[in-house]
């Protein structure tokens, strides 16, 4: 596969399929924020739902590594993670071999909250994919799998049986 030399242009293709992405990723923060608007409990900001979705999605997680997923300063994910755990949602816990470390766990109703924010947000894209002929309906299956392989693969953290040991 040949790679084109930086500065040019893309191929119309490609142009045309990232504007429809774009064009599709707004459509589903417009979804998303419906669900979170509805989703029974007190509401959650964004940022606040992508730490519960981190959080749920690497299991054991620390502040360190969560704040490297998000991209944020310390201070950031700590006043995130303080509102979180004020509304019953994230717990924090020392860790086992160091006791500086804090982990960061999902409670029963933080894992409820997201499963209620995501019936939500499938029933409307249901509702919306059911309009669309099946061969649509398959195809756009089949791609979302890749893509959503491609996207959510920077956002978990490498497990620790892949990781090499380290000195100094």
């Amino acid at each position: 596969m040949s790679q084109r030399p930086i500065g040019s242009p893309r191929p119309r293709e490609a142009v045309s399929a990232v504007a429809r992405m774009s064009e599709l990723i707004e459509l589903l923060e417009v979804v998303w924020e419906r669900g979170r608007d509805t989703a029974s409990a007190p509401p959650v900001s964004s940022a606040q739902a992508r730490v519960l979705f981190l959080v749920e999605a690497n299991g054991r997680l620390n502040l360190r590594d969560l704040g490297r997923l998000l991209e944020a300063a310390p201070p950031s994910v700590t006043r995130l993670c303080d509102r979180l755990e004020a509304v019953g949602f994230l717990e924090r816990h020392p860790g086992a071999d160091d006791r500086r470390e804090v982990l960061l766990r999902l409670t029963s109703s933080g894992r409820t909250y997201l499963e209620r924010l995501r019936v939500r947000r499938q029933d409307a894209l249901a509702e919306a994919m059911a309009t669309m002929p099946e061969a649509s309906r398959a195809a756009l299956a089949a791609g979302l799998a890749d893509f959503c392989e491609a996207v959510a693969q920077p956002l978990r953290l490498p497990s620790p049986e892949s990781s090499t040991t380290r000195t100094a």
